[in-house]
């Protein structure tokens, strides 16, 4: 059963002292690929580094996170879309967003900052990985003037209720992405997606190091601890665990068409 993890900070300093068994224990547990979003200018490097390493199994990302838009937000941005100019190794334009949980503090930044970033996605024809708390009013606001233009993409570590679920669907091109959050205790997800989000509207993350999935909360999180978030999905939509795999896999590949080499 192979499947994919399409959100994974691998690339963090949380690995830095086992990072190849990471992946080694991801590998057995059937990840047969991971995509890797960006934060900064910063991660960019690393990012390269790790899937440099891992040809054909890591692929990279390109943007600027909005927890990350500072004042030099427009400096960084202008770097991003250099690199984005000539032939470039990124699969989609992400981890972008707006997140107004912490601050508002630059939230006009925010703001502008993704309008940018989408229009890169437009320019580009690479899909986008979007990051949205606390402001999924804005964040809709803003992709509606491109709907017609944008390939597609996915809403990030998707916690929200039957409605938000149902507004986001209404960008056809995009799925919902579904992480160890479906499996706490407290989660909504369980009952709220199979209501009103086809399975085919789903692709699995980790978001790791962050959010590991029940029985493994509070320990770093980790791509070979994906099994969890199917089986609760399986058991979810009553379907079996190599049908999420499956369907999911297809999802995430069509929506990454860069990433679809032999798997």
């Amino acid at each position: 059963m192979l499947y994919i993890d399409t959100h994974t900070h691998i690339d963090g300093t949380e690995f830095d002292d086992d990072r190849d068994a990471v992946i080694a224990r991801a590998k057995e547990a059937g990840v047969s690929k991971m995509f890797v979003p960006a934060i900064n200018c910063q991660s960019l490097t690393t990012i390269q580094k790790v899937c440099d390493a891992y040809p054909g199994y890591a692929y990279p990302m390109i943007g600027l996170h909005p927890e990350e838009v500072k004042a030099d937000w427009a400096t960084q941005l202008q770097h991003m879309h250099n690199l984005l100019q000539g032939p470039h190794p990124y699969i989609a334009i992400g981890e972008v967003g707006l997140d107004y949980y912490w601050s508002r503090d630059f939230a006009d930044e925010q703001l502008k900052a993704f309008e940018e970033q989408v229009k890169w996605s437009v320019e580009t024809q690479l899909p986008l990985m979007i990051h949205c708390r606390k402001a999924q009013n804005e964040m809709v606001a803003i992709m509606r003037r491109y709907a017609h233009q944008l390939p597609g993409g996915v809403f990030h570590c998707f916690t929200g209720n039957q409605k938000e679920a149902l507004e986001l669907l209404s960008f056809p091109q995009f799925a919902l992405g579904i992480g160890g959050v479906s499996t706490f205790k407290s989660s909504h997800l369980r009952e709220d997606l199979p209501a009103v989000v086809p399975l085919n509207r789903i692709v699995l993350e980790t978001d790791s190091p962050y959010m590991a999935p029940v029985p493994l909360r509070g320990q770093r999180n980790e791509s070979s601890f994906i099994p969890h978030i199917i089986n609760t999905l399986a058991t979810s939509y009553d379907v079996t665990p190599e049908e999420v795999a499956r369907i999911t896999t297809e999802t995430a590949l069509r929506l990454f068409p860069l990433a679809q080499t032999s798997i």
